[in-house]
C-alpha cells in the first residue's frame, strides 16, 4: 500500500484500521466522543507495578476554576524524588483527554523509569489560544514549585507533546525562556502542528493522508482566534522570530504525514539558533504511529527514541 506516493510501513495496518472508525462529522462533540473511542481500540493495561492516579492541580488563572486535571503515572523503579516528563496529548486541539493519551503516557513512564503526568488542557473552539498553552505552562509551573509533594523533583522537568499537544509543548519551552523560567530539561515533539502556514510541500502531497490537510486548516480556525498568530510565535512556534536558548529537542516526523515539513523546518531552525537537536523521520509511518508501540519492532524503537532522549537529559542532572 501506498499513500502520496511512499509505501506504508506493514506495522501501521492497525493503526489505519483504528482511524477508519474516527467519525466524519463537524459537531466537536461527536468527534471527541469518536476520539476517545479510537483510543480505546488500542488501549493497553497498565504494566502492574505501575501506580496510577487521577488528581486536580490547584493553578490559579488558568483551568477551569484554577483547576487543572492530570493523571499522574509512577513506575515501581522512580526513585523518591523522581524526575518528571509532563505529556500533552492530540487532538487538533479541539479533541483528547486524559483518557486518549494514556497508553502513550504510560508507556512514556514505563521506558523512562521517572514520573509522567498527563495533562488534560482545555480545548478550543470553546477555549482559543492561548488557553491551552496556559493551563501546560500552569502544570509545568505547579510541579516546580510544588513537585515534591507529588514525589517530583522540581529541578528535572522535560515536555513530550503529539500532534497538537507537539505545538504546545514546543510553545511551553518558549513562554518558559521568554517568562524566565521555569528550566526545561528536554523536549519531545512527535509529529507537532507548528504553524498555520500550510504552503509546505508535504501538506500536498499528503493531502490525504491520515490526518488530511483539511483537518489541519480546520484545527487551526477553531484555536486561533480571529486568525491571528501572536509576535513571540507562542501560537505557531515554527513562525517565532526568535527560536535561541531553547531546551534540548527530540523533533520526530512521520515520513507519510502532511505535517511532515513542520518537523523538520522546525528542527533546522532550532540548529541554526544553537540548540542541542535530534530530528528523526519514522519512515514509512503515518501520523499516530506513537499508539501502536506493540505492532512491532520498528514502532517499538520508533517510540523508544524520545524516552530515551528526554531519559538521558533528566538523568544528567542533579537531583533537586
Amino acid at each position: 500500500m501506498q499513500i502520496g506516493g511512499v509505501d506504508v510501513h506493514p506495522e501501521m495496518s492497525l493503526l489505519l484500521d483504528a482511524k477508519a472508525a474516527i467519525p466524519v462529522t463537524d459537531d466537536p462533540e461527536e468527534l471527541r466522543k469518536g476520539w476517545v473511542d479510537y483510543a480505546k481500540r488500542l488501549w493497553r493495561p497498565y504494566p502492574a507495578d505501575m501506580q496510577v492516579r487521577d488528581t486536580l492541580l490547584d493553578c490559579p488563572g488558568a483551568g477551569v476554576a484554577g483547576r487543572i486535571p492530570v493523571r499522574l503515572y509512577r513506575p515501581g523503579a522512580a526513585p523518591r524524588q523522581s524526575p518528571v516528563v509532563i505529556y500533552l496529548h492530540g487532538g487538533g486541539f479541539t479533541k483528547g483527554d486524559l483518557e486518549s493519551g494514556d497508553t502513550i503516557a504510560w508507556g512514556i513512564a514505563e521506558r523512562t523509569g521517572v514520573t509522567v503526568v498527563s495533562v488534560d488542557y482545555r480545548l478550543a473552539p470553546e477555549h482559543k489560544f492561548p488557553a491551552a498553552l496556559e493551563d501546560c505552562f500552569a502544570v509545568v509551573k505547579h510541579l516546580n514549585q510544588h513537585g515534591p509533594s507529588l514525589g517530583i523533583d522540581p529541578d528535572r522537568i522535560a515536555v513530550w507533546g503529539d500532534s497538537a499537544g507537539g505545538n504546545l509543548a514546543a510553545a511551553v519551552c518558549l513562554a518558559a525562556r521568554d517568562r524566565g523560567g521555569p528550566r526545561i530539561a528536554g523536549q519531545a515533539l512527535n509529529y507537532a502542528t507548528l504553524t498555520n502556514d500550510l504552503s509546505a510541500p508535504a501538506f500536498t502531497q499528503f493531502a490525504d493522508a491520515p490526518i488530511t490537510t483539511q483537518s489541519v486548516v480546520d484545527s487551526w480556525v477553531h484555536y486561533l482566534p480571529g486568525g491571528r498568530i501572536d509576535d513571540a510565535g507562542w501560537a505557531a512556534p515554527l513562525r517565532a522570530p526568535d527560536l535561541t536558548g531553547l531546551p534540548p529537542a527530540h523533533v520526530h516526523a512521520a515520513e507519510i504525514d502532511c505535517l511532515a515539513d513542520d518537523s523538520t523546518a522546525y528542527a533546522a531552525r532550532l540548529k541554526a539558533a544553537g540548540n542541542d537537536c535530534v530530528l528523526r523521520v519514522a519512515k514509512g509511518m503515518i501520523h499516530g504511529y506513537l499508539r501502536v508501540r506493540f505492532a512491532g519492532p520498528q514502532t517499538e524503537a520508533e517510540f523508544n527514541a524520545p524516552c530515551d532522549f528526554l531519559k538521558a537529559r533528566l538523568l544528567a542532572l542533579e537531583p533537586g
